[in-house]
């Protein structure tokens, strides 16, 4: 299929890797995003690299690497800060990184200004209000007012897809872990040149984002799934750290400010049915949601947008290119979603524990296979 009009649902990373894929073959594409504001929340991101070998196709590698900073390990330590190993990545080329940190806000300049510079049309502040597949296109209906049809319709709008609710309104709900995640900018030491996994019934992680920058994440348990207020939660996330490796609750010390906070329930669900209904397709987390214990959220819905736009180009229609899309996609998102829920569990007691350095280098291998 060629020259198609698509409407891309949703802003955030698989929306916009799949509108530069589109746009670079050829495809009119417009991308809705309900954000009036266009924003992300300012900490960091894990891009492995399995993701720097899809920003080379699609182009923008080299913006890639001038908005973050490689490294090229993930170090293991046990809760009480005792390191236990160090595994190294795979690059995808001599030369490169093996991973990458990144700040939020610039890769989603980064992929902004890719997605209009392949062409893309962005419209902000708009949802699509009915969605009415013909069976020959889609005509949508926006918030506006406005309409438009379209020959796709991709649904890359997150765990919560409302795309996903209009045409499967029977498929699985996000379902809460039991866990969340905390997230705080620190000064990156000089010495810290690698992911840093710290194991436990709290799991920690440092990641490098920038040459002056880190992210630290944390995971803890949070069976009542409770709501904290932005005003002292910062205090709330150095008690969460009370029981950590020391170096962990020295960094602790640091995290004053609330607006710096960044806390979110994690859920996840895997959609094992079908993606599509008719000329309309889901992406990213509206199928695959998963808990960021193995940092392939991201990785995931960009590959989609790859391999989607790939299928599109070689099938004669919808139908054809959304099943070989799933084809393709499917086991190794299963095992991103089934193995990053396994080390959610453990670390909470509802499941045995899992060796985090095992379960990196199975990741590494599942992700060095080509898409």
């Amino acid at each position: 299929m060629n020259n198609l009009d698509i409407l891309v649902i949703g802003g955030g990373i698989g929306g916009l890797t799949s509108a530069i894929a589109l746009c670079k073959a050829g495809h009119s594409v417009t991308v809705i995003e309900r954000d009036p504001n266009w924003s992300v929340y300012g900490v960091g991101i894990i891009q492995q690299s399995n993701v720097l070998a899809a920003a080379q196709q699609l182009g923008i590698l080299e913006g890639y690497l001038a908005s973050g900073v490689g490294f090229d390990a993930v170090e293991i330590y046990l809760p009480h800060g005792q390191k236990i190993a160090r595994i190294p990545g795979h690059p995808v080329a001599p030369g490169l990184p093996a991973n990458m940190g990144i700040g939020r806000p610039a890769l989603h300049k980064l992929l902004g200004d890719a997605a209009k510079d392949a062409g893309a049309q962005i419209r902000l502040g708009i949802t699509a209000e009915t969605i009415n597949d013909t069976g020959d296109a889609v005509n949508v209906t926006f918030s506006d007012g406005s309409t438009g049809t379209y020959a796709i319709v991709i649904g890359a709008d997150g765990v919560y897809s409302q795309t996903r609710a209009t045409i499967m309104p029977d498929a699985p709900k996000p379902q809460f872990t039991g866990q969340s995640v905390w997230r705080y900018n620190f000064p990156r030491p000089a010495d810290l040149d690698a992911l840093h996994v710290y194991n436990g019934p709290t799991g920690v992680g440092l990641v490098p984002i920038s040459e002056t920058l880190m992210y630290m994440y944390a995971t803890t348990p949070e069976p009542e799934n409770p709501w904290y207020p932005k005003e002292g939660i910062a205090a709330v996330m150095r008690g969460k750290l009370a029981n950590t490796a020391p170096a962990i609750q020295a960094l602790a010390e640091q995290i004053t400010d609330d607006e710096g906070v960044v806390y979110r329930p994690l859920e996840g669900m895997m959609l094992y049915g079908d993606w599509h209904k008719g000329r309309v397709v889901l992406i990213g987390d509206a199928v695959h949601a998963t808990t960021p214990h193995l940092g392939q959220g991201a990785g995931m819905a960009i590959e989609d947008s790859i391999v989607l736009a790939d299928e599109i180009a070689k099938a004669a229609g919808p139908a054809e290119a959304f099943a070989a899309f799933r084809n393709r996609r499917f086991e190794r998102c299963r095992f991103i979603v089934e193995k990053s829920l396994e080390i959610c569990h453990g670390q909470i007691g509802k499941g045995p524990p899992v060796d985090n350095a095992k379960a990196t280098q199975e990741m590494f291998a599942v992700v060095s296979q080509p898409i």
